[in-house]
């Protein structure tokens, strides 16, 4: 570290930070010294003194309250993540003191949560209980950037172009197929296989706009020339089987995940005759051979003998 970055890090508090932070989150230097137990004047204070140490202005104060010039937006940025890596940091630490011997950090998104992981982990746990693993359910372009970032050690999720996923190392996981599901009564569930020209003539049931499934029949739909209907978007697949059970559309889920929601209702899957219906979902890392032990030691259960590709 130079010299100049010393005496930067020097001059900034973490106090201090804790204070901005409940400033511009409150908009007020009073209403934030009341929720930090400290007197405003002393808030006054040290946000005078911070923005001393950056040399120049963090917020506009004004008679109704404060708000953030540009310069108070990035630190802002910065002083949540610092601060959020102080918190993970203690918890980490605190579990390795509680006899916790390693700890790693999972985004993967719902088909892989759904579908495999839950006796994969599980399975995991049984042969290194020691380990704890912290998952975290996330879009699959929100799981890449989250281990571009270093949120995460590894991600598991499905990797397109264009999504930042160049910058990481990934291996094969699993690989799904998606099926539309509808009730039984429905007019396409008596048929073997279909297109998804044809489902465009019905109400559909989505998942996120974000997610992979809603990307993909959004650009299967553009390229028909067809507008898409989707009328419901829901956060589960356990939701969208609800709603399509109830006469509210059809939708398109992952096979195995259709297979274990069957209980849902009396719901019919049919084939989709598409080559985008065929899924790949990759483990994802910056770069595998630099994880800590405990990461690789679940990388091996989940991938095993497997190269990375770039």
């Amino acid at each position: 570290m130079k010299s100049s970055e010393r005496s930067f890090a020097r001059r900034i508090d973490l106090t201090s930070l804790q204070l901005f932070v409940a400033v511009c989150e409150l908009g007020s230097i009073g209403r934030a010294a009341e929720r930090e137990f400290i007197a405003a004047s002393a808030v006054s204070k040290r946000l005078s003194d911070l923005e001393a140490a950056v040399d120049t202005q963090l917020l506009y104060r004004h008679s109704r309250g404060v708000t953030l010039t540009p310069a108070g937006e990035s630190l802002l940025h910065h002083a949540r993540t610092v601060l959020f890596g102080l918190d993970r940091m203690q918890g980490e630490l605190s579990e390795y003191a509680e006899g916790v011997r390693g700890h790693v950090r999972m985004h993967a998104n719902i088909s892989a949560i759904v579908q495999f992981l839950p006796e994969d982990l599980g399975s995991f746990a049984q042969a290194h209980s020691q380990i704890k693993i912290d998952l975290q359910e996330h879009l699959s372009p929100d799981v890449l950037h989250a281990v571009q970032e270093g949120a995460a050690d590894l991600g598991i999720c499905s990797v397109g172009r264009g999504n930042g996923s160049s910058e990481l190392q990934s291996r094969p996981y699993r690989s799904d197929r998606l099926v539309l599901v509808a009730p039984q009564t429905h007019a396409l569930s008596a048929q073997a296989a279909i297109k998804f020209a044809d489902v465009l003539d019905w109400d559909i049931v989505g998942l996120h706009a974000g997610s992979s499934i809603s990307l993909a029949m959004r650009a299967a739909a553009a390229q028909a020339g067809r507008p898409l209907r989707q009328r419901i978007q829901v956060t589960s697949l356990d939701t969208m089987c609800r709603m399509i059970d109830n006469g509210l559309g059809v939708g398109l889920l992952p096979d195995r995940a259709f297979a274990l929601m069957q209980g849902l209702g009396n719901l019919a899957a049919v084939r989709l005759e598409e080559p985008w219906a065929e899924r790949e979902l990759r483990l994802v890392a910056r770069d595998f051979d630099a994880l800590p032990v405990t990461a690789r030691l679940l990388v091996e259960h989940l991938a095993p003998k497997i190269s990375p590709s770039p």
